[in-house]
């Protein structure tokens, strides 16, 4: 059996996978266990697929069905680019999965659980049909099935206005970028005769190579998250169910950069301009991205913007390869690319991990808003463990992997600073402090996240539920992929190298090896070794409050004799500082109470961050075009007479026209 055959396979047990749970005379709880077998059944098929083309160099094949369309028949194949994405998905799809049969597990009535197993189902079938995608009407069939899924899925709870207007700001988002891939898929076979032309076949200078870039970087731009076209993603992700808003943030955006790197790679080498726009895009959402989160009182709306952040950590690699491949600098194309290719899977790793803990969260305390959390690491240790290893993750910390790609991508700076032309160097001289920038506050970020939420005194009555064995097996085993890749990254680069060959294939020289460019092996000796010293100063703390006598004192409480929850650090708080450093940028609004009179009475105090793009751009100007089409609209106005009056009109000026050609 080939590994195209496999992977389709997997794409059915994938697609039959929700059926069980919408079935009514099996009970919910045992329809989720059956769903998630077979989810487990599809990822390890899809995964031994992609593993046999990466590891084992196996031809992926390519077939078509009989099935046939006006614009074709659908058509598979599976190449390294495409087995690469499938490996994140499958061990997401199935930790998600496994969680899935625990979430929510105190109302086995609500049958809205068994949709949501269903859609999941389905959009991970949707998605792999994608990635195999072979031709034009293959890949805009699976693009808008995912599309429908996802927005199903949003849509839940459809009865929540908040809910129905993020579903309806993705499903606009979704169709916009199936516009661009009309015109993609309109462009490129007039150019390279062909959907998918060879990679490196295409010459980049003319004019239809820039329309074809332009399209292909606003089309998937969009689905990326990459700002100023991320307006659809932070509502999206904070209204899903936070499985799904794993899904979306670890899977449904790297098809965004699946897209971008396909059609990148079509291109011998690509202008200087390319790499500077794509490191210009990435510094502004990385930055924006993480300064947005840390205003945010929303814990899922919070991790939509991180999602933003590291998109834009990705596009910065990608431009700094971009760079390489522009100016013939061997070295500075690897790294970044593959700092590139491993900050997909470790985003898709921890950020997933992260999603699952905040839906514990929101389903144990009944909110999202983090200021009314606290001391949740006394009722869900589990939940509370795994949250920080996804915090050290996305923060770039050693000995996680989120460090690794991170570590990639300074080394590839670097060498770039030193060994590229002055402009190139300039770019790469200011991404480098970016980057740094966007490091620092991430981990404020997190810092104010996990110590409101986990540590301090409870602000809300603490959850009396068990953690489910099913969500905590599900999150310990994405902070073990996470633990995994940070000690052992270079086992990772096996699956790196294929891909960067395959679709930047270099005539004249073969490319540097990425273990020993950027030394793996003393970076996971390094983490092993902090990992051991972590625990012997571990072992020494616990060992020593066992031999010493242990007094319990009240905590300093500025000469409060009883304090109380409201007078300890909300994440407010926590973030005010840099939220005024950078209010020119985040806009935040504050509603102060009034003291009109010597003695006021309570008063309340407020204060949001708007979506600046969406709230003070794009919605007003789309108000104003409305208003002013109004007055078109009057044309409409049911009369049989005044329509046969447009139409004769408009065959007079198509007559007229018909004259000058």
């Amino acid at each position: 059996m080939s590994p195209l055959e496999l992977a389709l396979i997997a794409a059915l047990f994938c697609l039959v996978s929700g059926i069980p749970a919408l079935w009514p005379h099996i009970p919910l709880f045992t329809g989720r266990r059956i769903s998630c077998g077979l989810m487990v059944a599809g990822a390890l098929a899809g995964l031994a697929a992609a593993l046999n083309v990466l590891l084992a160099g196996a031809r992926g094949g390519a077939c078509e069905m009989a099935w046939r369309f006006p614009m074709g028949e659908i058509a598979f194949r599976l190449d390294p680019l495409s087995a690469f994405f499938l490996i994140p998905l499958f061990i997401v799809s199935t930790c998600i999965s496994l969680y899935g049969c625990g979430y929510c597990s105190t109302t086995p009535e609500n049958r809205g659980e068994s949709l949501l197993t269903f859609y999941f189902g389905a959009t991970a079938a949707a998605i792999v049909m994608l990635l195999l995608a072979a031709n034009g009407i293959t890949l805009l069939l699976f693009w808008e099935a995912m599309a429908l899924g996802t927005f199903l899925a949003i849509c839940l709870e459809h009865n929540k206005p908040e809910v129905l207007r993020a579903g309806l700001h993705y499903l606009v988002a979704s169709h916009a970028t199936t516009i661009s891939l009309f015109a993609l898929v309109a462009l490129l076979p007039r150019t390279a005769g062909s959907l998918f032309p060879a990679a490196g076949s295409l010459d980049p200078t003319t004019l239809p190579a820039t329309a074809i870039f332009a399209i292909t970087l606003v089309g998937f731009g969009i689905k990326a998250g990459i700002m100023p076209l991320h307006v659809w993603l932070p509502g999206a992700h904070a209204n899903a169910p936070s499985n799904i808003s794993a899904l979306m943030s670890g899977i449904v955006l790297k098809l965004g950069i699946y897209g971008l790197i396909r059609v990148l790679s079509f291109f011998a080498s690509p202008p200087l301009w390319w790499g500077l726009l794509f490191l210009c895009l990435g510094i502004v959402s990385a930055v924006a991205g993480v300064l947005f989160a840390i205003g945010q009182h929303d814990i899922k709306r919070l991790l939509a913007y991180h999602s933003i952040e590291n998109i834009g950590i990705i596009v910065m690699a990608m431009g700094v390869a971009l760079c390489g491949l522009a100016t013939g600098n061997r070295i500075l194309f690897v790294l970044g690319q593959a700092a590139a290719l491993l900050h997909v899977i470790n985003h898709a790793l921890f950020k997933s991990l992260l999603f699952l803990g905040a839906g514990i969260v929101v389903h144990g305390t009944g909110t999202r808003n983090i200021d009314r959390m606290g001391g949740l690491a006394r009722a869900l240790p589990v939940t509370s463990a795994a949250f920080l290893a996804g915090s050290v993750a996305i923060c770039g910390l050693p000995p996680l992997n989120g460090f690794v790609s991170e570590f990639l991508l300074y080394l590839g700076m670097f060498t770039g600073f030193d060994t590229s032309p002055g402009s190139t160097a300039a770019f790469l001289a200011l991404a480098v402090p970016a980057l740094a920038l966007t490091g620092g506050l991430a981990l404020a970020c997190f810092v104010k996240v996990y110590g409101t939420v986990f540590l301090g005194m409870p602000r809300t009555p603490l959850p009396h539920h068990r953690e489910h064995p099913a969500t905590t097996t599900a999150m310990a085993c994405l902070a073990a992929c996470c633990l995994l890749i940070g000690v052992l990254p270079f086992g990772v680069t096996r699956i790196l190298e294929p891909v960067i060959a395959a679709c930047f294939p270099q005539r004249d020289a073969l490319l540097p090896s990425i273990q020993t460019t950027a030394n793996l092996a003393g970076l996971s000796m390094a983490a092993a070794i902090l990992i051991l010293a972590i625990c012997l100063l571990a072992a020494f703390y616990i060992n020593r409050l066992k031999s010493q006598p242990v007094e319990e004192t009240g905590t300093w409480d500025c000469g409060y004799a009883a304090p109380t929850t409201s007078m300890q650090y909300s994440a407010s708080s926590l973030a005010a500082t840099l939220v005024g450093i950078f209010g020119a940028i985040l806009r935040p609004e504050r509603h102060e109470p009034a003291t009109n009179s010597l003695f006021p009475g309570p008063g309340r105090f407020e204060s949001h961050i708007p979506e600046v793009v969406l709230d003070k751009g794009l919605l007003p100007f789309l108000s104003a075009v409305d208003r002013h089409l109004g007055r078109i609209r009057r044309l409409q106005n049911g009369q049989l007479n005044h329509y046969i009056l447009y139409i004769f009109i408009a065959l007079l000026v198509a007559l007229a026209l018909s004259c000058f050609y």
